[in-house]
């Protein structure tokens, strides 16, 4: 479809993809109805793959088309259990940390030593958001844990994504929400930088009751999983900046795809144990994302920062590295079941983080 200007119109919807899935989504009710939960699975897995396609097709619910990945690969675990557990005798719980020191990887072309100058010249507002950031969710997490009954390594699991730093989606929201991006993009690398020493005493403070934590255990894990390979990823960019085109359309989809393979690894390992606490834990992962904006932005305002940068900052604090606390509740806690909160959480934030930056985007922001 053409628009008047000439343009292709971004609002067509993609009927084809759509009525498959929802024909893939009828025939694994009429599995499940039939008792044959292995075609059942089929059919949402394909429904879920099929949603995603149609919205990579239309501009407007492109955000999403990850998202519906995601739920997908979420689908295939919980169905297919064994199937991503061990190859051959290999634990593919092996492949999480290296698949995000990868992502860490990408993460760290994208970045350049300005990013960390830049807190020379907006140090309040860089302050601010990293306080926020590591002082509002860790204790939201545990509280969100009590509230919602959760116990053991579940309820340390939100904890940890509570005390992760900030995630690189948020650099992408707040460019669709008409935020700061360059503060963003700072924040994201501050929060990074500092979270060998904060996150490690976030846990120990608040999760500590939950599982023993062992403070150097796990700083030396961020050191290794997450600020080396970031390290690494700025001397690429320093040293080939511009030269490397195709290394900056493949690494995305690396990391996309890893953020998946991640999440059916965790989601396989624990299937019986997020079934058995789904409602509950779903249930804290939505409220501890939503008061990470409500509080991030509220206090920002509260300390006169203004509307633009605040919402920049409330962005960063609900947004978190998922994939960092999955690799900590794996490589850390050794506890797959620690890692359901990330699992969930990296999902729901995409999608919440989307619908804010729509309202906000069409919200112009007064800076006052």
């Amino acid at each position: 479809m053409v628009t008047p200007a000439g343009t292709v119109s971004t609002r067509k919807i993609p009927v084809l993809p759509l009525a498959l899935a929802a024909a893939a989504f009828i025939a694994a009710w009429a599995a499940h109805i039939a008792g044959a939960t292995m075609l059942s699975g089929i059919g949402v897995v394909g429904g879920l793959l099929l949603i995603a396609l149609a919205a990579r097709q239309t501009q407007s619910f492109k955000p999403f088309a990850f998202t519906f990945s995601i739920f997908a690969f979420v689908a295939l675990a919980l169905f297919y259990p064994w199937a991503f557990r061990t190859w051959n005798g290999f634990a593919l719980s092996t492949l999480i940390v290296p698949l995000i020191q990868i992502i860490m990887f990408g993460m760290g072309t994208t970045l350049s030593v300005s990013d960390f100058a830049r807190v020379l010249s907006v140090p309040r507002a860089v302050a601010i958001g990293t306080i926020l950031q590591f002082s509002i969710m860790p204790v939201t997490g545990y509280a969100m844990a009590t509230l919602f009954g959760l116990q053991g390594e579940v309820a340390a699991g939100v904890v940890l994504v509570g005390a992760a730093p900030g995630g690189v989606a948020s650099n992408v929201i707040t460019y669709l929400a008409g935020g700061n991006v360059p503060l963003s993009v700072t924040l994201t690398a501050v929060s990074t930088l500092v979270s060998p020493i904060m996150t490690p005493f976030a846990m120990q403070t608040l999760a500590g009751r939950y599982v023993p934590i062992d403070f150097m255990d796990m700083m030396i894990s961020i050191i290794n999983m997450i600020i080396l390979p970031i390290a690494a990823g700025l001397i690429v960019n320093r040293l080939f900046y511009g030269r490397l085109k195709w290394l900056d359309r493949v690494l995305p989809l690396v990391s996309m795809s890893a953020i998946c393979v991640i999440i059916l690894i965790i989601t396989s390992l624990s299937r019986d144990r997020l079934l058995a606490v789904a409602f509950a834990l779903i249930g804290a992962v939505v409220c501890h994302n939503a008061l990470g904006f409500l509080f991030g932005y509220w206090s920002a305002r509260a300390l006169r920062v203004n509307e633009t940068d605040a919402r920049t900052v409330a962005i960063e604090v609900g947004l978190q590295n998922a994939g960092m606390a999955s690799g900590l509740a794996i490589s850390v806690l050794h506890s797959s079941d620690a890692g359901l909160a990330a699992a969930i959480f990296g999902p729901w934030m995409n999608i919440s983080g989307s619908v804010l930056a729509s309202v906000w985007r069409g919200k112009r922001a007064s800076d006052a």
